[in-house]
Parts: C-alpha cells; structure tokens; sequence
C-alpha cells in the first residue's frame, strides 16, 4: 500500500472506480495496485450488494459482476444493469472478438488495431446488398458509438477513425456465446443470399 495514501482512501477509490466500469491497469496503474492489494476485502465489499469481482491479473482488467441467486431464492434488485444489445451491436461485436481471436493466434501484437472502414467491410456482408452507402456508414458509426460507450473498444487519440479493441471483449464474449452467434451468422447469411437469388429471378421475369 502507498504511505502517502490512507488504505481507506485508497479502498474508496477503488470501489467507486468498480461501480463506475470497467478499471484498466493501463489507465491508471496506481489504482490498479491498490486493486490487486486490496481485491480480498473489495470481494467481501461488493458481495454484499450481489456482485462479484471478476479480474484478469495477466490481461489487466477487473469488472462487477451480477452473482447468479441461489436456486428458490428471489434475485437482489440489479445494481449493475443489464444492456440489450440490437443484432447489428451483436454482430459487430462478434466479428470484433473474432478478429481478436485471429490476431492472438497470430501473437505479431497483444493490441487490436482496426479502422472504421475495415469495421465498415467486415459488417456489409452480413448487410442486404444495395443499401445506401452514405446511410450505411451512418448506421454503422452509430454502432460504433454504442460499443464506445461499453468500453469494449477505444479511440486512437487524434485519429477519430482508428479503434482499439479492448482485451476485456475476451471476457464478454466468451467461446460458447460467439460459437452460437457465428451460427446464427451463417444462417442468416444464407437467408440473404436466398433473397437475392430470389430477387434476381424476379428481375430477369420482368425483363423477359
């Protein structure tokens, strides 16, 4: 523990820094210190309010977590809230997590750069073709924003189109949850190209 910091203080700062989001090492490592000191007493802390603290030492991150209720047991009143993701959220999402999977697999870089035209290119293949470009990259920047705003990416400073993947997207999106989304990915890719073919039949009758 720092000397030039009451343990109280430090352990205020800490709980508050939970309640408020995700805490990153990077960001600030000195409460990042007083974390990983101080993470026994934060558990017995937040239990009490039906979270967990989830941390991941190695990737330098720490979030609450909803405890499950006990079965027959009413659930406490959710502090930490739930956020409904749209089907373009999700999908980027997905292709997001799946991207940093591949580029792990690599090992070249522990950080996932991307821009916003490759977030762009990855998305408009699940997209019906012939949507308007301009409204497009408008839908998809809104997106962008939401995802933003779950810190699950960040932007480059002084580059407002270049993004950071966070390392936390690994814990909220697990294996089994992508497996599942990439199924549906498929399904619905299908879907679309059934329409098309569809459309395009439709087409050449009325040309004939």
């Amino acid at each position: 523990m720092n000397e030039t910091e009451p343990e109280t203080d430090a352990f205020s700062r800490v709980i508050i820094a939970l309640l408020r989001g995700v805490v990153y090492m990077e960001n600030d490592p000195k409460l990042w210190q007083h974390l990983l000191d101080l993470q026994a007493r934060a558990r017995d802390y937040v239990a009490v309010m039906g979270l967990t603290l989830m941390l991941d030492e190695a990737e330098g991150y720490a979030w609450l977590q909803t405890m499950s209720a006990p079965e027959g047991t009413p659930p406490l009143p959710r502090l930490v809230g739930r956020r409904q993701l749209s089907y373009p959220v999700s999908l980027i999402i997905a292709l997001l997590r799946r991207k940093l999977t591949e580029n792990d697999a690599q090992g070249s870089d522990s950080r996932l750069i991307i821009s916003r035209d490759d977030i762009v290119e990855m998305t408009r293949t699940f997209l019906p073709e012939g949507s308007n470009e301009a409204r497009l990259v408008d839908r998809i920047d809104a997106h962008i924003n939401k995802i933003l705003d779950l810190g699950l990416m960040r932007r480059l400073r002084g580059q407002d189109k270049m993004f950071e993947v966070r390392r936390i997207m690994k814990a909220f999106v697990d294996a089994q949850w992508l497996s599942e989304f990439e199924a549906r990915l498929k399904e619905y890719r299908g879907h679309l190209q059934e329409a098309g073919a569809a459309a395009g039949g439709e087409d050449a009758e009325h040309a004939a």
